[in-house]
């Protein structure tokens, strides 16, 4: 199904042991402390790499991040606020659509949801991917009601762990139902998320299955929602690697086929939870673009028909 493993150490650098990046999702999904991952990388004694130089090959760099400008000519891209009653009550979202879409000559929408740290740059530059593709894209930032994505991706998760979760996905909630409505909007609607936007695009579709016609969660754990209320068909896309979200996906699957849900799921071998930010050094490139090949195929299919 999938091509080869991903090689770190492509520009001359040692190899970043697999123990170095189960240690940075821990970390990054708040099960270890940044004293305790620091500590950890200091065991490794990497020829070659000192603690801080492997510590930023894990981190993000968001300057690798954008594939589709802002300024590309094919889109147009703003911020728009709008009522989230079961939600935080106002939230905003950085909605991108393509350049030629009126209220006229609609397109299909897709909701786009961000990691465990709010909008930051990669997920924005994956809404203009999804407009460039001449979808209307909106990518809503949980982290409105607290001042929005604060520039960094610590705080970011620090902020987001202070939120509560319900309100969170009423804030989604609420971005779906514009999309269903919006004038530029064909009232076909996607959704694609990514870590915790993975979870909550299954738990959207639970949740609103008369709203989301399509979901492509990217190593998203289940829905707490009900999976027996899941109408639109699903394609789930899991790291090799992830031992944390892979171990939920036997149950998940057996629900999904219990309730008759209409389904396909990549396994990409050799790769990391977050292969598809390419602001990583979790990045793997062939990986990431075959399941993103494969995310427009499927919402080209679900939603354009």
């Amino acid at each position: 199904m999938m091509t080869g493993k991903r090689e770190v150490g492509e520009q001359g650098l040692p190899k970043i042991p697999q123990e170095a990046f189960d240690w940075y999702d821990e970390y990054a999904h708040g099960d270890i402390d940044r004293r305790t991952f620091l500590q950890r990388l200091g065991t490794l004694g990497i020829a070659g790499l000192g603690i801080a130089a492997v510590s930023r090959g894990l981190m993000p760099n968001y300057a690798l991040a954008e594939q589709v400008s802002f300024n590309d000519p094919d889109i147009k891209a703003s911020y728009i606020e709008f009522d989230a009653p079961q939600g935080h009550g106002r939230a905003r979202g950085y909605l991108v659509v393509p350049a030629g879409v009126t209220a006229e000559s609609r397109a299909p929408a897709v909701l786009v949801a961000h990691e465990n740290r709010g909008l930051n740059p990669y997920i924005k530059d994956v809404a203009r991917r999804l407009a460039k593709a001449g979808y209307v894209a909106l990518a809503p930032d949980a982290l409105f009601s607290l001042g929005g994505y604060p520039g960094n991706d610590d705080e970011g998760r620090a902020m987001q762990r202070e939120l509560d979760r319900g309100k969170i996905e009423g804030d989604f909630a609420a971005a779906a139902r514009l999309l269903k409505q919006h004038e530029f909007s064909t009232g076909k609607v996607g959704m694609v998320g990514f870590c915790f936007g993975g979870y909550l695009t299954n738990q959207l579709s639970a949740l609103l299955p008369d709203v989301i016609d399509a979901g492509a969660p990217y190593y998203g754990t289940p829905p707490q929602a009900d999976i027996a209320n899941i109408k639109a068909p699903l394609q789930l896309h899991f790291a090799e690697l992830d031992k944390r979200v892979n171990g939920y996906w036997p149950d998940y699957e057996a629900a999904l086929k219990q309730a008759k849900v209409d389904y396909t799921a990549y396994i990409y071998p050799g790769v990391n939870h977050g292969f598809h930010n390419d602001s990583t050094a979790r990045y793997e490139e062939k990986s990431a673009e075959l399941a993103w090949s494969r995310t427009l195929e499927f919402f080209a299919q679900q939603l354009q028909s």
